[in-house]
């Protein structure tokens, strides 16, 4: 049964260029009644795939942070009321900085947040202006100081490189004002195009002046190196980690389990199906109060793809993938399923298989997307 639950929530205040999430603008949205229908829709998948005690909830967007106080504690009152819980479970939020008062970090935390993810992205105040952005640097460590004193102090701080006109000197400024906070957890993404954003318009008239692969990989390079220095354990692709402070709720993904998933363009993972609900307010909020799930894609997956799906989610770990534990899963070794691919990458210097795991390399880290998609296998 699944022991993680995201929740949606699609709205914003502002939108990010490089954003390509499920979102809308804030202002004039029906909000309350998407609320009662999300806490609908959480009644009616717990009824329908019951569940055991929950151990990793994830509210994220959009902005949660965007709604009112009020408006926040009905949704996080409705999923504590729904959803049987574990003793001591990893409760997260997306929190903007700026965008979470005192009021609302206290409202949090006594329901049950014990950890934030704060989006920062930089620290560089033209980049934020750059990319779209409504906070200014300084509201970042208000935001750390403020979470510490309503009693929530597992802070993720998320970060970005590779972006438009980003240098080297920029990128080493804000990872060394990230080192100065007291946080437990660091996501940092390379700046993906994706296609309805505003950079991706930008991109198809060639107004977006990003940095070339070489210095990508470089800011990669120096950011492990200097958040080792922190004792930052970086135990995924691009998440790193004081130790005992990985993120529980997106192991999950990681290691290919099964969770729920809540609102409107929502994911979810359920007695081997994988599950996306309707994205536009619309069409969402008619499917539930229609008393039905709001499911606009339904797809049981494979055998041969949940083995695709363990190793090319597996392998963003560090660790890898443990050889007896994909065994013990589906009954055959990793080296007879995919005996080509992996001799291959072997061969490049790009996986090793040590300890019994098979893992990325140090090469195979800057080429992870390179690595995965060796292992969808063809019919």
């Amino acid at each position: 049964m699944p022991k993680s639950l995201y929740v949606h929530v699609p709205f914003c205040e502002q939108i990010c260029h490089y954003c390509d999430f499920n979102k809308f603008y804030l202002k004039n949205q029906p909000v309350d009644e998407y609320l009662e229908l999300c806490r609908q829709e959480m009644e009616h998948t717990i009824s329908t795939f019951p569940s055991g005690p929950v151990s990793t909830i994830y509210v994220g967007g959009g902005t949660p942070t965007s709604l009112s106080t009020e408006q926040l504690k009905f949704l996080l009152e409705s999923i504590k009321n729904t959803f049987p819980l574990e003793a001591d479970p990893e409760w997260t939020v997306e929190v903007n900085p700026g965008s979470a008062e005192e009021e609302k970090l206290a409202m949090m935390q006594e329901i049950g947040v014990n950890r934030l993810s704060i989006g920062a992205q930089t620290f560089d105040k033209d980049l934020l202006k750059t990319i779209n952005r409504d906070h200014q640097p300084g509201d970042i460590e208000t935001t750390v100081e403020l979470s510490h004193k309503a009693g929530i102090h597992n802070l993720s701080v998320d970060m970005m490189f590779g972006l438009p006109n980003q240098t080297m000197e920029q990128w080493t400024d804000s990872l060394l004002e990230i080192t100065r906070l007291p946080i437990q957890h660091i996501s940092a993404y390379s700046l993906k195009v994706e296609e309805k954003t505003v950079f991706y318009q930008l991109l198809r008239k060639g107004k977006l002046p990003l940095p070339g692969e070489e210095s990508e990989a470089a800011m990669y390079e120096y950011m492990q190196e200097k958040l080792q220095e922190h004792q930052f354990v970086h135990y995924e692709i691009s998440n790193f980690a004081k130790e005992g402070y990985e993120s529980r709720h997106n192991l999950t993904y990681w290691n290919n389990q099964e969770y729920y998933g809540a609102g409107a363009g929502a994911h979810s993972y359920t007695e081997g199906v994988r599950r996306v609900n309707h994205g536009p307010l619309p069409k969402y909020m008619k499917a539930v109060s229609e008393k039905r799930l709001p499911y606009l894609e339904e797809h049981p997956v494979s055998i041969k793809e949940q083995m695709e799906e363990q190793m090319f989610m597996g392998l963003r770990k560090l660790e890898g993938v443990s050889l007896k534990e994909f065994h013990n899963r589906f009954g055959r070794q990793v080296t007879d399923v995919f005996e080509g691919p992996v001799q291959n990458l072997i061969n490049r210097g790009l996986l090793e298989i040590s300890g019994g795991r098979i893992k990325l390399t140090k090469n195979g880290l800057l080429l992870g997307n390179e690595v995965f998609e060796q292992f969808l296998l063809t019919d």
